[in-house]
């Protein structure tokens, strides 16, 4: 597995790499937004830690740059930074993970290989529940002739309630899908997504698809799968 590590910090990122590599990962890394966009337009990586305060290129910037070019690999993002907002911010532009300084390389090494234990579901490429369509190839959404655009946070989030229709979600099963985190004080932001979602798939139509599921989670679709 290949690695890019995106730092300022010149110890850290030297550490990083040397504890990474004696786990037994290919390391790259750059001290600033510019040479590693570089990096991830010459080189093949299944992973990006991408710093947030970076010179040249910021580390929002360069996420931006990387999702434009490649939907799937993981970003996980390292900051100082810890408001709901900034996470918000980040995971809409594309973040997979979020880690706040100062952290342990312990807790780097289980955010790591839990990005990388993601592997795309064998699914339908077109999902249909009613008039909804969703296209996972195309990533366009439908609710009958109506197309729905979405932020990239908000598509991964319905992706995965529409995958497991009929089925109760949890919060911290939705974050473990969809932020790869289940940590109990980020749980509120699944609740943003959902308020976002409604507005977007349910407000215009009688009949909802996603419902509430009391003291549980959430449901998408008509059937509970019991």
């Amino acid at each position: 597995m290949r690695i890019l590590l995106v730092e300022d910090e010149a110890k850290l990122v030297q550490a990083l790499a040397d504890n990474l590599k004696n786990e037994g990962f290919d390391v790259d890394m750059a001290i600033n937004g510019l040479d590693g966009m570089q990096l991830v337009a010459s080189c093949s990586y299944d992973l990006v830690v991408l710093d947030i305060m970076l010179p040249m290129l910021d580390g929002s910037q360069m996420l931006k740059k990387i999702r434009a070019r490649n939907r799937d690999i993981p970003v996980l993002m390292l900051t100082a930074r810890d408001s709901v907002q900034d996470k918000v911010q980040h995971f809409e532009s594309g973040a997979d993970d979020y880690l706040t300084k100062p952290f342990s390389f312990d807790e780097l090494l289980v955010r790591i290989k839990s990005l990388l234990r993601r592997r795309p579901a064998q699914q339908a490429d077109v999902i249909h529940v009613g008039n909804f369509e969703l296209n996972r190839l195309t990533h366009k959404v439908k609710r009958g002739n109506q197309r729905i655009e979405l932020s990239g946070k908000e598509y991964a989030l319905l992706e995965y309630l529409a995958t497991n229709a009929g089925q109760i979600l949890s919060r911290s099963m939705i974050m473990d899908h969809v932020w790869d985190r289940s940590f109990e004080n980020l749980t509120n932001i699944v609740d943003v997504y959902i308020r976002q979602l409604r507005s977007k798939i349910d407000e215009d139509y009688e009949h909802k698809l996603i419902r509430t599921i009391r003291n549980v989670g959430y449901v998408f679709g008509d059937e509970l799968t019991l």
